[in-house]
């Protein structure tokens, strides 16, 4: 008895906590913006962060630094990639984690999941796993599972790919996972074959304070002629790959402005983001003559900016597991046309925030984007529930209570509500 104030007062003037989040890239379409948000509103007095980035260089790497976030590049040699076992990368991870001693590794999506290893190697005891959706638009389609777990491959038989078979692998190494989604917590327990005890649902949070909508007309943006006053901007964001399918969203664009309806010349299309589908993009809308009613910026920083010069987002993807653009969108009071996958099935209600196309269905998806145009009232309407539901369900402080939750958990601190239970599933955290 007498010494638990003592225990009290120590546990009160101990140093925070080390966590090292391990990353394949530090952009849009990759941990970046999540990141520096969860680390934003973490109790720095509690945990303090290091970032190992394993892949290509990110928009966010100046962001985190400013934050006093330590950013190591790794620099991923040769042609293995994620869900390719490199041994090399493994070596120069352990190397680092040895120097930097964290308390815990937080490895991200398939791309950073040879961390696990690494930690376990230079001793790192306490190992989280999250799962945020694909990680490599490359291997959409060929070994990599979550398109065959989200049904786009549902007449193939399913076997033991290689990206499952890591996963697999590692699994004794993981000491919890953290799924973006139902349908990733789902996949975790019946594919990978974590423990449910072991898994924490945990939705995106969004800072409805930077996005939010816009007060007044239309932001001038894109090159001279772009907008115009009564313009209606049809928007994307995100990496533009073969999941995201940017190619269906331009297949609708063409077929709502060759149709004779008067509102279709209101029509504008603004694609934010960059990737191996921008320039076949650029290229249909330039042979269809369409190149000045469509501005593809690539990748940009002023994103909350640029959604307000919109007024519908477009999300065409074939998989999501993260969600995080559309949580902006709607936050920014964007109604979201969205294919019926993944994601996209949690968060937009039909008729009332929304309108959830199939993929790859062009004519479906111009469909709804002419209903839009043609309402515009309707458009206002589901933006509004749109951004109640996010401030009501998915705040970026709620988001960083449940991530501390586990942390602490691991840690052997006081964990509180399990997120995932009931008691933990309000704010965001479901």
């Amino acid at each position: 008895m007498g010494n638990r104030p003592l225990a009290a007062m120590s546990a009160a003037f101990a140093p925070p906590r080390l966590v090292a989040h391990v990353v394949n890239r530090l952009d849009d379409g990759g941990a970046g913006n999540g990141l520096l948000d969860l680390i934003a509103h973490m109790p720095g007095d509690r945990y303090r962060h290091a970032v190992l980035c394993l892949g290509e260089d990110g928009i966010y790497h100046a962001d985190l630094r400013e934050q006093g976030v330590e950013v190591i590049d790794l620099h991923r040699r040769g042609a293995a990639g994620a869900g390719r076992f490199n041994p090399g990368l493994v070596l120069r991870m352990v190397r680092t984690l040895r120097v930097l001693r964290p308390d815990v590794v937080h490895t991200r999506d398939l791309g950073g999941l040879e961390g696990q290893l690494a930690a376990a190697l230079a001793g790192v005891r306490l190992r989280v796993h999250g799962e945020y959706g694909r990680d490599d638009g490359r291997a959409f389609g060929r070994d990599h599972e979550y398109g065959c777990e989200y049904g786009l491959a549902a007449a193939e038989p399913r076997r033991a790919r290689p990206t499952s078979l890591l996963r697999r692998m590692l699994r004794p190494l993981v000491g919890h996972y953290i799924a973006a989604s139902a349908e990733q917590e789902r996949w975790l327990i019946e594919q990978v074959g974590a423990a449910p005890s072991r898994v924490s649902h945990i939705s995106n949070g969004v800072d409805s304070l930077q996005f939010h909508p816009r007060l007044g007309p239309h932001a001038t943006v894109g090159p001279e002629g772009f907008m115009r006053d009564d313009a209606f901007v049809i928007g994307s964001v995100g990496r533009m790959d073969d999941a995201k399918n940017d190619v269906t969203l331009v297949e609708s664009f063409l077929r709502l402005i060759s149709s004779p309806h008067a509102a279709h010349g209101r029509l504008r299309l603004l694609m934010v983001g960059d990737g191996p589908l921008r320039a076949e993009c650029q290229a249909m809308l330039e042979r269809a003559g369409a190149g000045h009613r469509a501005w593809l910026p690539g990748e940009r920083l002023d994103t909350a900016q640029l959604m307000r010069a919109m007024d519908l987002m477009v999300l065409p993807a074939l998989a999501e597991g993260k969600g995080k653009v559309l949580l902006e969108a709607m936050a920014t009071g964007l109604p979201v046309v969205a294919t019926s996958v993944g994601v996209h099935k949690e968060l937009v209600q039909p008729g009332l925030t929304g309108i959830l196309v199939p993929p790859l269905s062009p004519d479906v998806m111009a469909a709804a984007i002419a209903d839009y145009c043609r309402i515009p009232e309707m458009g206002a309407r589901h933006g509004a529930r749109a951004r109640g539901q996010v401030i009501a369900h998915h705040s970026l402080p709620a988001m960083a209570r449940s991530y501390l939750a586990v942390y602490d958990g691991l840690a052997g601190g006081e964990p509180g509500p399990r997120p995932g239970s009931a008691a933990g599933q309000r704010g965001g955290a479901w």
